[in-house]
């Protein structure tokens, strides 16, 4: 090792100037190569130099850019960083807060705050509902598959997937809405199904009635979009997620959501439009109920089944998309459209289930805070009935385009409602209801009251009285003469063909000798319960009167002399007890005329049908009793009659009393009434009405001119109160 060192030349570097005046020592044999390789040595030193000089200049510029960019970066990035870890504890903060504050699962499920009424017909099927529905709690384990895959596909295909905000969703929602014209926000929200459920629990607010001017106000505040009401619904959402399963969460949004037609959740909207549970649906109904979320009202299936349905495939496409559905389940699907229920192709029950909602005290009907299940008088075969004799005679026999309207009611005898039509639309909810509300100048439908009153006090149907121009002194208004509405005059009648005919002077005179007051006390004792005329018009009909009020007036006729009150409600119980509330059998009250004194108004109204101006609504093999009325200028008609089993009213004219044209109550109205009750009494049973036929008069033997001068017991009460009007 010591001889290799020895032998090894020193690494030493080379001199690359010699001492002045000295030259090295160097041999002939190796000056050369020396020189050589010195040469090379100092070129490539030279490059070198160059090089490592080149970079050095040509780096300045570049350095400081570098520099100054990553000094740039840095205090961004640090801002960044310390914002960012802010705003991240101040969310999670703010979600600490909000997750301490959330109920149990189980408190949410059910968010109304009224109650829901659910009517039964008189066989006890369901027809109509008011208030906001529920159903019942259903759960994500619960509710058929295909409504629970019809809803993420729908509604939020991330969903399970998410913390509760989807900023992708998000962001495709703007670019939407800007490529549509619309703000950033507006439109399309891109709102995940647990914002949704955010936003349906109003962020925790609840609904305090003294609070808010109403639940619309509350729910519009609910509902608004603004940036901040956005932040703090995401802040709600990821709470929600934090504490809170996908599927409990989903189970919050099941019952919670509004699908039209006062359906609170899908157990309700399932139950209403298809009459049968959220755990049974079919692809095609979870499709039909599932894109009701988007707008409820506008695709609610009772409003526009077309609409629904066309809906409806957009989202069956949907579920096929995310292969909740296999081709051939939506091929299947999308030709077997979803249909609705009889019950719900009702319409809500219409003006039937609207009217027995307002005869209810507020507590259980409008204002109700229970689940109320109400038992009604209904009959769905007499409303269908009603229903289609409107429509049949509107399309056959008025000409198109009349705005004039009718309503139709039918009862029986003690007063329960089997039917009402309260207009020509008949499938509607909360429109105004001309069977109850329209107070409407009665006419000659009144007249049975006065001759009701006489016959009260004694007097025969065979009674006469004098049918001649007839002029009356009223005080403060001057003289009145009734005239006939033929503008003839048929000398002395008997009282059954004053009313058969409809004339108006004997019904005057009848009324004067019966005494008005009398009159008055008869009609609002039968149940006529608006203001009676006090002067002596009142017996031609110049009062007002709503349709049903006049209807169970007449059924006190049927029923043998005795008040009615019409009534809708036979039985109310709570949901889920089995005790009811309130029970209603009869709307019978006291006696107003004996029952001969009903009996032979009944024989004198049947000659009114058979013989008279009612000869329209005859049924073939049925008796039928009846009135027509026609009020001043034609402005109303009216037919009211009955058989022994049912007692319908029909009234016909324009809201805004413009005067019908060629219209009596013994024209249209009694052709309604006609086509109404051959539908109800299809299949039964001819029964005879409860009538009397009053005993013919006993002639006997005595002198011409006698007999001339002693007339009948009525006629000379007639001229007594002429001697008292006029004097000797």
């Amino acid at each position: 090792m010591t001889e290799s060192r020895r032998r090894k030349a020193p690494l030493v570097a080379d001199k690359r100037y010699p001492s002045k005046g000295r030259k090295p020592a160097t041999s002939k044999r190796t000056a050369k190569p020396a020189g050589k390789k010195a040469a090379a040595r100092k070129t490539t030193t030279r490059k070198t130099t160059r090089k490592r000089t080149g970079k050095k200049l040509g780096g300045n510029g570049g350095g400081f850019f570098r520099r100054l960019f990553r000094w740039v970066w840095r205090l961004i990035w640090g801002i960044t960083w310390r914002v960012g870890a802010v705003a991240g504890l101040l969310l999670a903060l703010a979600v600490g807060v909000v997750y301490t504050s959330l109920p149990d699962v189980d408190s949410l499920l059910d968010g109304r705050a009224r109650g829901s009424v659910t009517l039964l017909d008189r066989d006890g099927k369901v027809f109509a509902w008011r208030g906001d529905q529920f159903g019942g709690v259903i759960t994500a384990d619960t509710v058929s598959p295909h409504l629970k895959n019809a809803v993420v596909a729908t509604e939020d295909k991330r969903f399970y997937r998410h913390f509760g905000v989807s900023p992708r969703g998000v962001a495709s929602a703007v670019r939407i809405n800007l490529s549509e014209g619309r703000g950033p926000l507006s439109g399309h929200g891109g709102s995940t199904i647990t914002q949704q459920t955010a936003k349906l629990l109003c962020l925790g607010v609840p609904y305090v009635p003294s609070e808010w001017e109403s639940e619309a106000a509350y729910e519009s505040d609910c509902r608004q979009g603004s940036l901040w009401r956005k932040a703090k619904e995401a802040v709600y959402a990821i709470a929600m997620e934090v504490k809170y399963s996908k599927d409990e969460i989903l189970t919050i949004y099941l019952n919670r959501a509004f699908l039209g037609a006062g359906a609170r959740g899908f157990e309700a909207a399932s139950q209403r439009y298809f009459g049968i549970s959220a755990a049974e649906v079919n692809p095609s109904q979870a499709a039909m109920l599932a894109g009701l979320l988007v707008a409820p009202t506008r695709y609610a299936p009772t409003n526009n089944l077309q609409r629904s349905q066309d809906r409806a495939r957009l989202v069956i496409g949907l579920m096929e998309a995310q292969d909740y559905l296999t081709a051939s389940q939506a091929s299947k699907a999308r030709s077997n459209p979803a249909q609705l229920s009889e019950a719900a192709a009702a319409r809500a029950g219409g003006y039937f289930a609207d009217w027995v909602i307002t005869e209810l005290p507020s507590f259980f009907g409008t204002d109700t805070t229970d689940d109320v299940v109400i038992r009604t008088t209904l009959d769905q075969r007499l409303q269908k009935s009603a229903e289609e004799a409107l429509q049949y005679i509107f399309q056959e026999k008025v000409r198109e385009g009349s705005k004039a309207q009718a309503a139709i009611v039918v009862m029986s005898a003690d007063g329960a409602v089997r039917a009402m039509v309260g207009g020509r639309k008949t499938r509607v909810s909360g429109a105004f209801n001309r069977a109850t509300q329209a107070l409407r100048q009665t006419g000659s439908s009144f007249k049975p009251f006065v001759y009701a009153t006489a016959l009260e006090l004694g007097y025969s149907p065979l009674d006469t009285v004098v049918d001649e121009p007839y002029c009356i002194n009223i005080p403060g208004s001057g003289q009145w003469c009734p005239e006939n509405y033929t503008r003839k005059y048929y000398g002395r009648v008997t009282l059954a063909d004053a009313l058969k005919n409809s004339l108006n002077v004997p019904a005057v005179k009848v009324a004067e000798v019966a005494g008005l007051e009398n009159v008055r006390t008869v009609a609002s004792e039968f149940g006529i319960e608006s203001d009676l005329a006090q002067g002596p018009a009142l017996a031609l009909g110049a009062s007002e009167s709503t349709l049903i009020e006049m209807t169970g007036a007449y059924a006190g006729i049927l029923n043998g002399g005795s008040a009615v009150e019409p009534f809708g409600l036979s039985e109310l119980k709570l949901l889920g007890d089995d005790t009811p509330m309130m029970v209603k059998t009869s709307g019978i009250g006291e006696r107003v005329i004996n029952d001969k004194a009903a009996k032979q108004l009944t024989w004198m109204m049947m000659r009114v049908v058979s013989e008279g101006t009612g000869a329209r609504a005859q049924l073939p093999g049925w008796q039928v009793a009846g009135k027509t009325g026609t009020t001043q200028a034609a402005r109303d008609a009216w037919f009211i009659g009955f058989t022994a089993d049912y007692v319908a009213g029909v009234w016909m004219g324009y809201d805004d009393n413009t005067p019908l044209s060629g219209v009596t109550g013994g024209g249209l109205p009694a052709e309604i009434w006609k086509e109404t009750m051959l539908r109800v009494t299809e299949g039964m049973t001819p029964t005879p009405l409860p009538m009397l036929a009053p005993d013919p008069p006993v002639r006997t033997a005595q002198p011409r001119q006698q007999r001339r001068r002693q007339g009948s017991g009525f006629e000379n009460a007639i001229n007594n109160l002429l001697n008292n009007i006029f004097g000797n």
